[in-house]
């Protein structure tokens, strides 16, 4: 995975903040998040970018969000998040906006999934996930069983379910996305062969 440029730069200091805050060692956070402990430790002090998924399996072991594991501000507990208020964040290729406030417990997020993007990311992790269709084709893998989503279709599903998510076009696919917020030892990123340079296996 070739570094982002567009990842919000103090992403690693508050990696490294929030694992120790969970009170975690770098060895069980990584056995968690399906990492190599040395993998990790380049995600803390900056000699690799995480990808969304990667963000997203760290903010459930450490028990908070993708928003915090990015230094960002979020006004707590508004109930209203304006267009113009919802800057874009890379991570890996994705690009995500923030669509619900901070200190909930699930996060909202419109995301754009690039064509090819994590096609072979398998996630198993507690909890759950809903996710919409706004524009491109989705496909998604559960379990054994996959699926071709279009826009205006949408997906509720338990998150211990062996999932994927890619997009089939080559405009890639935008969605609204809503999971879960859940502490725990158990969550992993298991991840596969992948094409992608630079990628763990």
């Amino acid at each position: 995975m070739n570094p982002d440029k567009g990842t919000h730069p103090t992403v690693a200091p508050q990696l490294r903040a929030l694992r120790r805050r969970a009170a975690l060692t770098l060895e069980s956070a990584a056995a968690a998040a399906g990492l190599s402990p040395a993998h990790l430790s380049r995600l803390e002090t900056g000699g690799r970018q995480p990808s969304l998924p990667m963000l997203l399996a760290l903010a459930r072991i450490y028990g908070t969000t993708v928003s915090d594991l990015l230094g960002e501000t979020v006004t707590e507990r508004d109930a209203v998040v304006r267009s113009a208020d919802m800057e874009p964040t890379k991570a890996g290729g994705w690009t995500y906006w923030q669509a619900g406030a901070a200190g909930r417990g699930m996060q909202s997020l419109r995301v754009h999934v690039p064509y090819g993007a994590q096609g072979d990311i398998v996630r198993v992790h507690p909890g759950e996930e809903w996710l919409y269709v706004l524009q491109g084709r989705l496909r998604l893998r559960l379990g054994d069983t996959a699926h071709v989503l279009e826009p205006g279709d949408s997906a509720h599903f338990d998150s211990l379910t062996p999932h994927r998510i890619a997009a089939a076009d080559r405009d890639g696919a935008e969605l609204l996305f809503v999971h879960t917020l859940l502490q725990s030892p158990t969550a992993a990123l298991c991840l596969g062969p992948t094409t992608t340079p630079g990628e763990p296996s």
